[in-house]
């Protein structure tokens, strides 16, 4: 849903940051390590100290860099296989810091069992939806779709979670934690649905004869 609005923050709001990087001659792999490595430390320094809010802030100072660094690879014409493993893997470390940081909190100063696990649930449910989509792919099939996309996840419970710290009301990343352990379910039981029919189709079509793609 909020990738729609990709274009407007690449083309307008951080535009001025590709440019300048370009020509300090940093590479678009250098952006997106330095914005993995900013999220980390953000989500595992200032979450499990119950640190919310600056947690929250830290994080959204260096989280852009996943928009800063694919600009930078078209305006340079730069397709770079490397740079899509690259980035998707770093991505994967990201997701993880910040949904195991609030893990970490309510095994601290949050004090809650019950969104301990909710919290978990959401960090491995949201790894099997990339993970899927993944997998599809590189066997030929289609896996997009569902309810809860990366950026879906990361801006919700950022929002959610900086404004229960700043207004005292810690029921927005309750109930955010909630939407998401459901719709990340959901999305996961989509994407292995949708796998599951193209499969038989073109199982069935093996089956009938027809000799399998090559490798």
């Amino acid at each position: 849903m909020l990738d729609r609005f990709k274009d407007f923050w690449q083309g307008v709001v951080l535009m001025p940051f590709v440019k300048l990087f370009i020509k300090l001659g940093i590479s678009p792999d250098a952006v997106t390590l330095v914005g993995t490595l900013g999220v980390c430390v953000g989500a595992l320094a200032f979450f499990p100290r119950g640190e919310l809010l600056y947690g929250v802030l830290f994080i959204t100072a260096f989280v852009f860099s996943d928009l800063i660094d694919g600009k930078m690879a078209r305006v340079l014409e730069r397709k770079s296989r490397f740079g899509a493993f690259w980035d998707s893997t770093l991505d994967r470390i990201g997701d993880g810091a910040i949904f195991g940081g609030l893990a970490l909190y309510f095994a601290g100063p949050g004090d809650s069992y019950l969104y301990l696990c909710v919290t978990l649930w959401c960090l491995v449910m949201g790894s099997v939806t990339s993970y899927a989509r993944a997998r599809a792919e590189s066997l030929q099939m289609d896996a997009k779709g569902g309810l809860a996309e990366r950026a879906d996840r990361l801006v919700s419970i950022l929002v959610m979670t900086g404004l229960g710290d700043l207004f005292d009301l810690p029921i927005l990343m309750f109930v955010t934690l909630w939407a998401l352990a459901a719709a990340s379910a959901y999305t996961v039981v989509f994407r292995v649905l949708k796998v599951y029919r193209q499969a038989a189709v073109l199982d069935g079509t093996l089956d009938a004869g027809e000799k399998p793609p090559a490798a």
